[in-house]
């Protein structure tokens, strides 16, 4: 009887709590320093969305896509990091559950988005290194603009079907997030019903949004690397192996974290407070370091940074040797 009294009844909540840390001697101070990080993430990721707008000599292919990364990472950082500052600086734990849903859809979403970008710019590589000659007739602007459009129509057939499930569960227990922010897996955990599909689904995200596109990108590079195995002279192999430098610094610090995260939570017992650290880190610290990168490492952007300076220096310097 129990157990179809609890099968007929069907408990939504109005609201969740977001438990974050616990116990954490000054815990305000690191909200503090993701606040600094939420705000360089900004100037950076906007600069380098400014930068690719208004030099015309950087709308190509290839900018097409740092630019969607830009964009996936300061959309990604604005959906995570505000709202985790106003919950934990202002005390403001108790989340609207509809606001909950919309929450971890943001989140998940452009995390997911960056990584798909990732794969099309490892393809960019690839055919720039292993077939220089038809690269312009391969990569254009509406190749790639089909790619990132097929991405984003992509990830949310997968996860608003992740999210959407949500709603068939019932929480008649806790309410209680065991986290910093809504995500997929401490919410559903809470319900009280069957959760094996969204198991189920959580395993596919993480397949389709992790391990999938780390793998492809494995294979694009060892395709890069056998091509440039063939080519005679050690110089112009390191040539063109600098070109992949940047993308190969955005990969390591984009994926190693969310799986070292991963790992460790399956094999150790790491301690709440040191996971969720972790994991706010790994959500937070690419999108600040993308934009630097690309920035520090690519001569197109950095020139084309010192075109868009103000030219009045000059003409100050000028006024001030004529009086």
């Amino acid at each position: 009887i129990a157990a179809i009294i609890l099968n007929a009844t069907f408990v939504r909540p109005a609201k969740f709590y977001l438990n974050g840390f616990t116990n954490m001697p000054h815990e305000k101070y690191y909200y503090v320093f993701l606040c600094f990080v939420y705000i360089m993430t900004v100037l950076g990721n906007g600069l380098l969305l400014t930068v690719i707008y208004l030099v015309e000599a950087l709308h190509t292919p290839k900018y097409m896509l740092v630019f969607n990364l830009a964009f996936a990472d300061l959309c990604g950082s604005t959906a995570l990091i505000p709202k985790l500052l106003e919950t934990f600086l202002f005390n403001k734990r108790y989340i609207v559950y509809e606001a909950c849903l919309s929450y971890m859809f943001f989140v998940l979403f452009f995390a997911s988005m960056q990584s798909w970008t990732l794969v099309t710019m490892a393809y960019d590589r690839f055919i720039a290194i292993c077939f220089p000659l038809r690269y312009h007739s391969i990569v254009t602007k509406p190749a790639i603009g089909l790619m990132l459009l097929f991405s984003w129509v992509f990830i949310v057939s997968i996860i608003a079907p992740i999210i959407k499930l949500i709603d068939r569960l019932s929480f008649c227990r806790s309410l209680v997030i065991q986290t910093f922010f809504c995500d997929h897996s401490p919410v559903y955990r809470l319900a009280c019903n069957d959760t094996s599909i969204n198991n189920i689904m959580a395993y596919v995200a993480f397949l389709t949004f992790i391990c999938i596109p780390f793998v492809l990108i494995g294979l694009t590079y060892m395709c890069i690397s056998i091509a440039l195995s063939r080519i005679a002279s050690g110089q112009e192999r390191l040539k063109a192996f600098k070109t992949c430098s940047s993308h190969l610094i955005l990969v390591a610090i984009f994926y190693l974290p969310l799986f070292g995260t991963n790992i460790a939570a399956v094999t150790t017992n790491l301690q709440p407070n040191v996971r969720m650290i972790n994991s706010s880190l790994t959500h937070t610290i690419p999108a600040l370091l993308n934009p630097i990168i690309y920035s520090l490492k690519t001569e197109e952007v950095l020139s084309s940074i010192k075109k868009l300076l103000p030219l009045s220096c000059p003409v100050r310097v000028h006024q001030s040797t004529g009086t």
